[in-house]
Protein backbone atom coordinates (compact mmCIF):
# COMPACT_ATOMS: atom_id res chain seq x y z
CA UNK A 1 0.00 0.00 0.00
CA UNK A 2 2.87 2.12 0.98
CA UNK A 3 4.51 1.91 -2.58
CA UNK A 4 1.03 2.57 -4.19
CA UNK A 5 0.31 5.58 -2.22
CA UNK A 6 4.20 6.70 -3.35
CA UNK A 7 3.44 6.00 -7.04
CA UNK A 8 0.27 7.90 -6.35
CA UNK A 9 1.55 10.90 -4.94
CA UNK A 10 4.49 11.13 -7.96
CA UNK A 11 2.05 10.71 -10.17
CA UNK A 12 -0.27 13.42 -9.23
CA UNK A 13 2.35 15.94 -8.59
CA UNK A 14 4.19 15.20 -12.39
CA UNK A 15 0.69 16.14 -13.21
CA UNK A 16 0.27 19.28 -11.45
CA UNK A 17 3.86 20.38 -13.00
CA UNK A 18 2.91 20.04 -16.07
CA UNK A 19 -0.45 21.06 -16.57
CA UNK A 20 0.89 24.69 -14.94
CA UNK A 21 3.42 24.94 -17.76
CA UNK A 22 1.23 23.93 -20.79
CA UNK A 23 2.78 25.80 -23.31
CA UNK A 24 6.88 24.44 -22.09
CA UNK A 25 5.06 21.35 -22.09
CA UNK A 26 3.56 21.10 -25.43
CA UNK A 27 6.79 22.73 -26.50
CA UNK A 28 8.69 19.61 -25.19
CA UNK A 29 6.29 17.15 -26.26
CA UNK A 30 7.35 17.49 -30.17
CA UNK A 31 10.41 16.00 -30.49
CA UNK A 32 9.53 13.18 -29.02
CA UNK A 33 6.51 12.96 -30.86
CA UNK A 34 8.23 13.51 -33.64
CA UNK A 35 10.62 11.02 -32.95
CA UNK A 36 8.54 7.85 -32.00
CA UNK A 37 6.39 8.92 -35.36
CA UNK A 38 9.38 8.56 -37.37
CA UNK A 39 10.35 5.15 -36.04
CA UNK A 40 6.96 3.77 -35.49
CA UNK A 41 5.78 4.62 -39.05
CA UNK A 42 8.87 3.88 -40.51
CA UNK A 43 8.28 -0.24 -39.42
CA UNK A 44 4.49 0.04 -40.04
CA UNK A 45 5.21 0.76 -43.56
CA UNK A 46 7.88 -1.75 -43.74
CA UNK A 47 5.84 -4.65 -41.61
CA UNK A 48 2.88 -3.32 -44.09
CA UNK A 49 5.08 -3.08 -47.36
CA UNK A 50 7.24 -6.76 -45.98
CA UNK A 51 3.70 -8.70 -45.61
CA UNK A 52 1.98 -7.45 -48.58
CA UNK A 53 4.94 -8.65 -50.61
CA UNK A 54 5.10 -12.03 -48.75
CA UNK A 55 1.28 -12.53 -49.42
CA UNK A 56 1.80 -12.15 -53.13
CA UNK A 57 4.30 -14.37 -53.40
CA UNK A 58 2.29 -16.98 -51.51
CA UNK A 59 1.66 -19.07 -54.20
CA UNK A 60 5.56 -20.05 -53.96
CA UNK A 61 4.64 -22.35 -51.29
CA UNK A 62 6.10 -22.72 -47.87
CA UNK A 63 8.28 -25.22 -47.27
CA UNK A 64 8.75 -25.83 -51.09
CA UNK A 65 12.08 -26.51 -53.50
CA UNK A 66 11.26 -26.77 -57.27
CA UNK A 67 13.38 -28.22 -60.09
CA UNK A 68 13.94 -25.45 -62.86
CA UNK A 69 16.63 -24.64 -65.47
CA UNK A 70 17.44 -21.48 -64.17
CA UNK A 71 18.28 -20.02 -60.53
CA UNK A 72 15.70 -17.87 -58.80
CA UNK A 73 19.07 -16.30 -57.29
CA UNK A 74 21.34 -13.86 -59.39
CA UNK A 75 20.49 -12.21 -62.36
CA UNK A 76 23.16 -9.70 -62.42
CA UNK A 77 26.53 -9.33 -65.33
CA UNK A 78 27.60 -12.77 -63.91
CA UNK A 79 24.25 -14.75 -63.92
CA UNK A 80 25.36 -17.44 -66.44
CA UNK A 81 21.93 -17.17 -68.72
CA UNK A 82 23.87 -19.00 -71.71
CA UNK A 83 24.67 -21.80 -69.21
CA UNK A 84 21.05 -22.36 -67.72
CA UNK A 85 19.85 -21.92 -71.40
CA UNK A 86 21.46 -25.05 -72.60
CA UNK A 87 19.99 -27.35 -69.37
CA UNK A 88 17.51 -29.74 -70.53
CA UNK A 89 14.09 -29.49 -69.54
CA UNK A 90 11.92 -31.25 -66.72
CA UNK A 91 10.11 -34.20 -67.78
CA UNK A 92 7.22 -36.24 -66.84
CA UNK A 93 8.88 -39.12 -66.27
CA UNK A 94 11.20 -37.65 -63.83
CA UNK A 95 8.82 -36.47 -62.16
CA UNK A 96 6.75 -39.87 -61.66
CA UNK A 97 10.49 -41.13 -60.97
CA UNK A 98 10.86 -38.58 -58.06
CA UNK A 99 7.49 -39.52 -56.61
CA UNK A 100 8.00 -42.48 -56.86
CA UNK A 101 11.33 -42.67 -55.22
CA UNK A 102 12.02 -39.42 -52.64
CA UNK A 103 11.29 -40.22 -48.95
CA UNK A 104 11.77 -36.61 -47.64
CA UNK A 105 9.46 -34.87 -49.26
CA UNK A 106 5.11 -34.78 -48.23
CA UNK A 107 4.43 -34.38 -51.36
CA UNK A 108 5.82 -33.83 -55.23
CA UNK A 109 4.15 -32.44 -58.27
CA UNK A 110 4.65 -31.22 -61.73
CA UNK A 111 3.12 -28.61 -63.30
CA UNK A 112 3.68 -25.80 -66.82
CA UNK A 113 2.75 -22.45 -67.19
CA UNK A 114 1.93 -20.56 -70.38
CA UNK A 115 -0.26 -17.09 -70.51
CA UNK A 116 -3.19 -17.31 -72.92
CA UNK A 117 -6.76 -15.74 -73.73
CA UNK A 118 -9.75 -17.41 -72.80
CA UNK A 119 -13.18 -16.79 -74.81
CA UNK A 120 -16.79 -17.11 -73.75
CA UNK A 121 -19.15 -16.04 -76.47
CA UNK A 122 -18.12 -12.67 -77.71
CA UNK A 123 -16.47 -11.87 -73.87
CA UNK A 124 -12.24 -12.85 -74.08
CA UNK A 125 -9.72 -12.21 -71.33
CA UNK A 126 -6.03 -11.72 -72.30
CA UNK A 127 -3.05 -12.10 -70.38
CA UNK A 128 -4.16 -15.12 -68.66
CA UNK A 129 -1.84 -17.50 -66.45
CA UNK A 130 -2.86 -20.30 -67.44
CA UNK A 131 -1.46 -24.14 -65.46
CA UNK A 132 -1.71 -27.05 -66.49
CA UNK A 133 -1.59 -29.31 -62.94
CA UNK A 134 -1.47 -33.14 -61.81
CA UNK A 135 -4.06 -34.32 -58.77
CA UNK A 136 -0.60 -33.07 -56.26
CA UNK A 137 -0.50 -30.29 -56.90
CA UNK A 138 -2.95 -29.19 -54.03
CA UNK A 139 -0.57 -30.85 -51.44
CA UNK A 140 2.29 -29.05 -52.41
CA UNK A 141 0.53 -25.81 -52.96
CA UNK A 142 -2.55 -23.81 -51.26
CA UNK A 143 -5.45 -23.91 -54.24
CA UNK A 144 -8.21 -21.53 -52.51
CA UNK A 145 -11.20 -21.99 -54.07
CA UNK A 146 -13.91 -19.93 -53.45
CA UNK A 147 -16.62 -22.23 -54.97
CA UNK A 148 -16.61 -25.59 -57.01
CA UNK A 149 -14.24 -27.83 -56.59
CA UNK A 150 -10.73 -29.29 -57.78
CA UNK A 151 -10.21 -31.92 -60.17
CA UNK A 152 -10.63 -35.45 -59.67
CA UNK A 153 -8.32 -38.41 -60.14
CA UNK A 154 -10.45 -39.33 -63.42
CA UNK A 155 -10.20 -36.14 -64.92
CA UNK A 156 -6.55 -35.69 -64.29
CA UNK A 157 -5.76 -39.08 -65.57
CA UNK A 158 -8.17 -38.55 -68.36
CA UNK A 159 -6.93 -35.17 -69.66
CA UNK A 160 -10.40 -34.27 -69.14
CA UNK A 161 -11.10 -30.60 -70.74
CA UNK A 162 -12.41 -29.07 -67.24
CA UNK A 163 -11.16 -25.34 -65.87
CA UNK A 164 -10.88 -23.46 -62.52
CA UNK A 165 -10.48 -20.02 -63.14
CA UNK A 166 -9.66 -17.10 -61.32
CA UNK A 167 -12.58 -14.32 -59.92
CA UNK A 168 -11.70 -11.72 -62.54
CA UNK A 169 -11.67 -14.05 -65.12
CA UNK A 170 -15.00 -15.35 -64.15
CA UNK A 171 -16.70 -11.35 -63.86
CA UNK A 172 -15.38 -10.55 -67.24
CA UNK A 173 -16.18 -13.96 -68.92
CA UNK A 174 -19.43 -14.71 -67.48
CA UNK A 175 -20.85 -11.18 -66.59
CA UNK A 176 -24.43 -11.38 -64.16
CA UNK A 177 -24.12 -15.74 -65.00
CA UNK A 178 -22.62 -18.40 -62.78
CA UNK A 179 -19.80 -19.81 -64.07
CA UNK A 180 -19.86 -22.94 -62.86
CA UNK A 181 -21.28 -25.14 -65.77
CA UNK A 182 -20.35 -22.80 -68.31
CA UNK A 183 -18.36 -24.10 -71.57
CA UNK A 184 -15.35 -21.35 -72.64
CA UNK A 185 -12.90 -21.63 -74.80
CA UNK A 186 -8.89 -22.34 -74.40
CA UNK A 187 -6.98 -21.99 -77.47
CA UNK A 188 -9.82 -23.48 -79.49
CA UNK A 189 -10.21 -25.91 -77.70
CA UNK A 190 -13.83 -26.24 -75.16
CA UNK A 191 -13.49 -26.45 -71.46
CA UNK A 192 -16.22 -27.09 -68.90
CA UNK A 193 -15.56 -24.99 -65.71
CA UNK A 194 -15.79 -26.87 -62.26
CA UNK A 195 -14.61 -23.94 -59.67
CA UNK A 196 -13.40 -20.55 -59.12
CA UNK A 197 -10.09 -19.51 -56.88
CA UNK A 198 -11.32 -17.48 -53.75
CA UNK A 199 -10.72 -13.81 -55.16
CA UNK A 200 -7.68 -12.29 -53.75
CA UNK A 201 -7.88 -8.16 -55.02
CA UNK A 202 -5.09 -6.22 -56.60
CA UNK A 203 -1.29 -7.09 -55.28
CA UNK A 204 1.10 -5.30 -54.40
CA UNK A 205 3.20 -5.25 -57.81
CA UNK A 206 2.61 -7.45 -60.82
CA UNK A 207 2.78 -10.31 -59.43
CA UNK A 208 0.64 -13.20 -61.44
CA UNK A 209 -2.62 -13.35 -59.19
CA UNK A 210 -4.72 -16.40 -58.91
CA UNK A 211 -7.70 -13.66 -59.87
CA UNK A 212 -6.30 -13.96 -63.17
CA UNK A 213 -5.73 -17.83 -63.45
CA UNK A 214 -7.15 -20.70 -64.98
CA UNK A 215 -6.19 -24.32 -63.91
CA UNK A 216 -6.48 -27.31 -66.14
CA UNK A 217 -5.59 -30.85 -65.79
CA UNK A 218 -1.69 -31.25 -67.32
CA UNK A 219 -2.95 -33.60 -69.51
CA UNK A 220 -5.31 -31.13 -71.37
CA UNK A 221 -2.18 -28.35 -71.56
CA UNK A 222 0.18 -30.65 -72.86
CA UNK A 223 -2.86 -31.48 -75.69
CA UNK A 224 -2.59 -27.33 -76.82
CA UNK A 225 1.14 -26.97 -75.65
CA UNK A 226 3.87 -29.00 -76.42
CA UNK A 227 5.55 -29.79 -73.40
CA UNK A 228 8.55 -31.85 -71.97
CA UNK A 229 12.05 -32.26 -73.18
CA UNK A 230 12.27 -30.53 -76.38
CA UNK A 231 9.16 -28.24 -75.86
CA UNK A 232 8.07 -26.11 -72.67
CA UNK A 233 9.89 -26.84 -69.38
CA UNK A 234 7.55 -28.26 -66.87
CA UNK A 235 8.68 -27.14 -63.19
CA UNK A 236 9.34 -30.23 -60.56
CA UNK A 237 7.95 -29.19 -57.08
CA UNK A 238 8.18 -30.95 -53.55
CA UNK A 239 7.08 -30.18 -50.34
CA UNK A 240 9.63 -30.47 -47.56
CA UNK A 241 8.96 -32.01 -44.14
CA UNK A 242 7.60 -29.62 -41.56
CA UNK A 243 11.37 -29.87 -39.18
CA UNK A 244 13.81 -28.10 -39.05
CA UNK A 245 16.04 -29.94 -41.52
CA UNK A 246 13.40 -31.05 -44.20
CA UNK A 247 14.39 -29.15 -47.28
CA UNK A 248 18.47 -29.74 -46.31
CA UNK A 249 17.75 -33.38 -46.51
CA UNK A 250 15.39 -33.03 -49.74
CA UNK A 251 18.05 -31.04 -51.45
CA UNK A 252 20.02 -33.55 -50.89
CA UNK A 253 18.40 -36.48 -52.10
CA UNK A 254 16.81 -34.95 -55.10
CA UNK A 255 20.09 -34.00 -56.23
CA UNK A 256 21.45 -37.51 -55.81
CA UNK A 257 18.13 -39.02 -57.47
CA UNK A 258 18.27 -36.39 -60.43
CA UNK A 259 21.86 -36.88 -61.22
CA UNK A 260 21.77 -40.52 -61.43
CA UNK A 261 18.42 -40.24 -63.29
CA UNK A 262 20.35 -38.12 -66.11
CA UNK A 263 23.21 -39.89 -66.14
CA UNK A 264 25.67 -37.12 -64.91
CA UNK A 265 29.27 -38.04 -63.77
CA UNK A 266 30.47 -37.08 -59.99
CA UNK A 267 32.99 -34.70 -62.02
CA UNK A 268 29.59 -32.84 -64.01
CA UNK A 269 28.13 -30.20 -62.75
CA UNK A 270 24.10 -30.41 -61.51
CA UNK A 271 22.32 -29.30 -64.86
CA UNK A 272 19.43 -28.24 -62.76
CA UNK A 273 18.59 -25.45 -59.98
CA UNK A 274 17.00 -26.37 -56.88
CA UNK A 275 15.10 -23.24 -56.16
CA UNK A 276 13.30 -22.86 -52.39
CA UNK A 277 10.80 -20.58 -51.89
CA UNK A 278 12.05 -19.54 -48.28
CA UNK A 279 15.24 -17.86 -50.49
CA UNK A 280 13.33 -15.58 -51.76
CA UNK A 281 11.68 -14.74 -48.31
CA UNK A 282 14.57 -14.84 -46.36
CA UNK A 283 15.98 -12.44 -49.12
CA UNK A 284 13.00 -9.69 -48.89
CA UNK A 285 13.41 -10.33 -44.76
CA UNK A 286 17.17 -9.14 -45.03
CA UNK A 287 15.99 -5.92 -47.40
CA UNK A 288 13.58 -5.00 -44.60
CA UNK A 289 15.71 -5.23 -41.83
CA UNK A 290 18.02 -2.59 -43.62
CA UNK A 291 15.02 -0.35 -43.98
CA UNK A 292 13.97 -0.85 -40.42
CA UNK A 293 17.57 -0.10 -39.00
CA UNK A 294 17.05 3.43 -41.41
CA UNK A 295 14.27 3.88 -39.52
CA UNK A 296 16.17 3.75 -36.36
CA UNK A 297 18.70 6.45 -37.75
CA UNK A 298 16.03 8.72 -38.94
CA UNK A 299 13.54 8.65 -35.94
CA UNK A 300 17.02 8.49 -33.26
CA UNK A 301 18.03 11.80 -34.81
CA UNK A 302 14.52 13.11 -33.40
CA UNK A 303 14.73 10.91 -30.36
CA UNK A 304 17.52 12.41 -29.27
CA UNK A 305 16.65 16.12 -30.06
CA UNK A 306 13.47 15.33 -27.77
CA UNK A 307 15.32 14.14 -24.89
CA UNK A 308 17.50 16.67 -25.03
CA UNK A 309 14.41 18.67 -24.67
CA UNK A 310 12.72 16.86 -21.99
CA UNK A 311 15.97 16.90 -19.52
CA UNK A 312 16.01 20.70 -20.40
CA UNK A 313 12.65 20.78 -19.18
CA UNK A 314 13.59 18.98 -15.90
CA UNK A 315 16.22 20.89 -15.25
CA UNK A 316 14.24 24.06 -15.26
CA UNK A 317 11.64 22.42 -13.30
CA UNK A 318 14.21 21.46 -10.69
CA UNK A 319 15.41 25.30 -10.16
CA UNK A 320 11.41 26.44 -10.43
CA UNK A 321 10.75 24.39 -7.94
CA UNK A 322 14.03 24.16 -5.61
CA UNK A 323 11.72 25.73 -2.27
CA UNK A 324 9.14 23.64 -2.69
CA UNK A 325 11.72 20.54 -2.18
CA UNK A 326 13.28 21.82 0.77
CA UNK A 327 9.77 22.19 2.31
CA UNK A 328 9.03 18.49 1.18
CA UNK A 329 12.34 17.21 2.66
CA UNK A 330 11.72 19.42 6.19
CA UNK A 331 8.09 17.90 6.23
CA UNK A 332 10.17 14.23 5.90
CA UNK A 333 10.13 13.37 2.30
CA UNK A 334 12.32 10.59 1.55
CA UNK A 335 15.31 11.52 -1.72
CA UNK A 336 13.30 8.71 -3.41
CA UNK A 337 10.00 10.32 -2.63
CA UNK A 338 11.54 13.54 -4.24
CA UNK A 339 13.31 11.34 -7.21
CA UNK A 340 10.16 9.35 -8.06
CA UNK A 341 8.78 13.13 -8.29
CA UNK A 342 10.78 13.99 -10.91
CA UNK A 343 11.33 11.00 -13.01
CA UNK A 344 7.70 10.00 -13.23
CA UNK A 345 7.48 13.58 -14.52
CA UNK A 346 9.77 12.93 -17.41
CA UNK A 347 8.52 9.90 -18.18
CA UNK A 348 5.09 10.65 -18.27
CA UNK A 349 6.18 13.56 -20.37
CA UNK A 350 7.92 11.15 -23.18
CA UNK A 351 4.77 8.59 -22.68
CA UNK A 352 2.78 11.46 -23.69
CA UNK A 353 4.79 12.39 -26.60
CA UNK A 354 4.80 8.45 -27.89
CA UNK A 355 0.91 8.45 -27.67
CA UNK A 356 0.70 11.29 -29.52
CA UNK A 357 3.14 10.08 -32.15
CA UNK A 358 1.79 6.20 -32.22
CA UNK A 359 -1.93 8.24 -32.52
CA UNK A 360 -0.54 10.09 -35.68
CA UNK A 361 0.77 7.07 -37.51
CA UNK A 362 -3.04 4.93 -37.10
CA UNK A 363 -4.64 8.24 -38.52
CA UNK A 364 -2.15 8.16 -41.39
CA UNK A 365 -3.25 3.94 -41.56
CA UNK A 366 -6.37 5.15 -43.04
CA UNK A 367 -4.86 7.34 -45.81
CA UNK A 368 -5.74 4.81 -49.35
CA UNK A 369 -2.49 3.68 -50.76
CA UNK A 370 -3.79 1.57 -53.82
CA UNK A 371 -3.41 -1.70 -52.99
CA UNK A 372 -0.49 -1.00 -50.13
CA UNK A 373 -2.75 -1.48 -46.45
CA UNK A 374 -0.92 -0.24 -43.54
CA UNK A 375 -1.64 -1.63 -40.45
CA UNK A 376 -0.07 -0.42 -37.06
CA UNK A 377 0.75 -3.95 -35.14
CA UNK A 378 0.54 -4.11 -31.58
CA UNK A 379 3.88 -4.95 -31.48
CA UNK A 380 4.54 -1.30 -32.75
CA UNK A 381 2.65 0.36 -29.88
CA UNK A 382 4.28 -1.77 -27.31
CA UNK A 383 7.72 -0.58 -28.82
CA UNK A 384 6.84 3.03 -29.03
CA UNK A 385 5.48 3.17 -25.33
CA UNK A 386 8.45 1.24 -24.53
CA UNK A 387 10.75 3.26 -26.20
CA UNK A 388 8.92 6.67 -24.91
CA UNK A 389 9.35 5.10 -21.63
CA UNK A 390 13.05 4.43 -21.97
CA UNK A 391 13.58 7.95 -23.28
CA UNK A 392 11.80 9.83 -20.38
CA UNK A 393 13.81 7.72 -17.70
CA UNK A 394 17.11 8.56 -19.25
CA UNK A 395 16.27 12.32 -19.91
CA UNK A 396 14.74 12.49 -16.14
CA UNK A 397 17.42 10.88 -14.51
CA UNK A 398 19.57 13.36 -13.69
CA UNK A 399 17.60 16.15 -12.77
CA UNK A 400 15.66 14.19 -10.65
CA UNK A 401 18.81 12.75 -8.78
CA UNK A 402 19.83 16.64 -8.38
CA UNK A 403 16.44 17.29 -7.14
CA UNK A 404 16.19 14.35 -4.57
CA UNK A 405 19.93 15.50 -3.52
CA UNK A 406 18.98 19.34 -2.66
CA UNK A 407 19.76 20.11 0.87
CA UNK A 408 16.47 20.88 2.64
CA UNK A 409 17.88 24.41 4.20
CA UNK A 410 19.65 25.89 1.12
CA UNK A 411 16.43 24.57 -0.88
CA UNK A 412 13.94 26.43 1.32
CA UNK A 413 16.30 29.49 1.08
CA UNK A 414 16.67 30.02 -2.61
CA UNK A 415 14.14 32.11 -4.24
Amino acid sequence: MKVIKLIWESLRFASQALSSNLTRTILSLLGVTVGIFSIIAVFTLVDSLEKNIKSSLSFLGNNVMSIDKFSFSGGGEDYPWWKYFRRPNNSFIEYTFLRDNLRNADATTIFADANTTVQFGSNSFSGTNLKGVVSTYKDVYDVPLGSGRFFTELEISGARNVAIIGAKIANTLFPNQEPLGKEMKIRGQKFFVIGIFEEEGEGLFDIPSKDEACMIPYGAFSKIYNVGRYGMGPSIAMKGKDDDTGLIALENEVTGLLRARRGLKPTEEDDFSLNKSEFIMNTIGSIFDVISGAGWVIGGFSILVGGFGIANIMFVSVKERTNIIGIQKSLGAKNYFILYQFLFEAMFLSLIGGVTGIILVYLITFIPLGSLVLTLSFKNIILGLGVSSVIGIVSGIVPAVLAARLDPVEAIRST
